[in-house]
């Protein structure tokens, strides 16, 4: 894990998690809008290569993981060139480098960043600063609570597998109001809910092995869930 300015463990803010809300009526928009990249692969300001975390504040500025530019890039509304806001010094394990970075969450009260870096991918933090972090080396996901520097596993820590305990591949995590963490679990094709101390997971999108079809999944990634506990998966 790479931060940049402060410790994630000051946070009060709640990040990616249990305030999502939104309107059982909403109508979904079939054509989608550019908002950050659009002109090819390379790693000039206007473009991306093979982006993958995302986080969207609440003025509307996008800040992109660009992986294999090893960089943190910020795309600011109606802008049609992002910026470098962090690393961008080629791929290292120093302080003012990453590699392969794979998820980003901003803290804007601290004017912060939190990156997910080398074997951590996905990020969420709750209300109390408590930072989860999936590490996909040891199959797990852990909660971090400030100045708590070893964590405690909340979903996984019993190998890899396809059990209701085990995780194989997770990537993305989201905490709902209730604290279940929700994991998208890559190589099985589904996402898992894990409650609030509970040894095993649930289930709760594709229980069909791996498919195109509505009951299933591929590769599952970025997950959330909204106030009525509908759960949103990029497939």
């Amino acid at each position: 894990m790479n931060e940049n300015n402060i410790s994630p463990f000051n946070s009060f803010i709640p990040l990616r998690g249990c305030s999502i809300d939104i309107h059982p009526n909403a109508q979904w928009k079939q054509n989608s809008l550019t908002v950050a990249g659009g002109n090819g692969q390379d790693n000039g300001f206007n473009q991306l290569s093979n982006p993958c975390g995302l986080y969207v504040d609440d003025d509307q500025t996008v800040y992109v993981v660009d992986r294999p530019n090893h960089c943190i890039m910020e795309w600011k509304s109606d802008v049609k060139s992002g910026e470098v806001v962090a690393s961008g010094n080629e791929k290292g394990r120093e302080a003012r480098q990453l590699s392969q970075p794979f998820d980003v969450i901003v803290d804007k009260e601290r004017d912060s960043l939190i990156i997910s870096n080398i074997d951590c991918l996905g990020l969420t933090m709750n209300e109390n600063g408590s930072l989860y972090v999936v590490d996909v080396a040891k199959v797990e996901v852990r909660r971090y609570r400030r100045v708590e520097y070893q964590g405690t596993v909340v979903a996984g820590d019993n190998g890899r597998g396809d059990r209701l305990d085990q995780l194989s591949g997770p990537t993305y995590v989201f905490l709902d109001r209730d604290h279940s963490v929700y994991v998208s679990d890559w190589e099985n094709h589904r996402v898992m809910k894990w409650m609030e101390g509970a040894k095993e997971s649930i289930i709760v999108a594709d229980d069909q092995w791996r498919g195109n079809g509505l009951t299933q999944l591929s590769n599952p990634g970025g997950v959330i869930i909204d106030q009525l506990g509908t759960v949103y998966v990029a497939d």
